[in-house]
């Protein structure tokens, strides 16, 4: 990714998902900072960029999935983003979501919008990794469907335990778009400038 477009992405997170104040994160454990990324996965300025940033770290780590994926709803746009950057930065890459649970009802999927699953090579999409613990379970509910799991990437890593979680339990590599020390770097300076 250009740098001028990985700085454009920077600048729309830090505008519309890095917060800061007191926080109570969903692990419990509290923080000065709190990223949500929908304002910015779901804005139409931020997807092309977000596509082609997860698509070039799936590049980068020679990873060649099929599709792309993760749990509802944080993963959807990201994964959306990216099927649709693909057309424009060839092989094509189809996008599916995971469901927390099966269907409880018709065909009682944990994983939604591709067909066949079995044997498909994928890349579990997380938006915001903390402890990894969304990430692992989207993982699980993919290789529930014999899905052949290659690695994951997070638009955001908090840095608090997601990458040696997923090298633990699934021996998958965890990549990030940014994480979040280089974002409240960016914030910091921004503001030390400005003072």
């Amino acid at each position: 990714m250009a740098l001028e477009a990985q700085r454009e992405l920077q600048d729309i997170l830090l505008r519309k998902s890095v917060k800061f104040g007191d926080f109570v994160l969903s692990s419990g454990q509290r923080s000065d900072v709190y990223v949500d990324c929908k304002p910015t996965t779901c804005s139409a300025e931020a997807m092309p960029l977000i596509g082609r940033a997860v698509l070039d770290k799936i590049r980068s780590r020679g990873w060649h999935p099929e599709a792309v994926g993760g749990l509802m709803v944080g993963a959807e746009p990201i994964a959306f983003a990216v099927a649709r950057e693909s057309l424009n930065m060839p092989p094509q890459v189809d996008a599916f979501i995971v469901r927390k649970e099966p269907k409880g009802h018709g065909m009682k999927k944990a994983v939604e919008g591709i067909e066949p699953m079995k044997g498909r090579r994928v890349v579990i999409i997380d938006d915001v990794c903390t402890k990894g613990e969304s990430t692992a379970l989207a993982i699980r509910n993919a290789m529930s469907e014999d899905m052949i799991v290659l690695g994951a990437i997070c638009l955001v890593d908090r840095e608090m335990g997601a990458k040696e979680l997923l090298k633990r339990e699934f021996g998958l590599e965890l990549e990030s778009v940014f994480t979040l020390a280089a974002l409240r770097a960016v914030h910091d300076a921004n503001h030390a400038a400005l003072a």
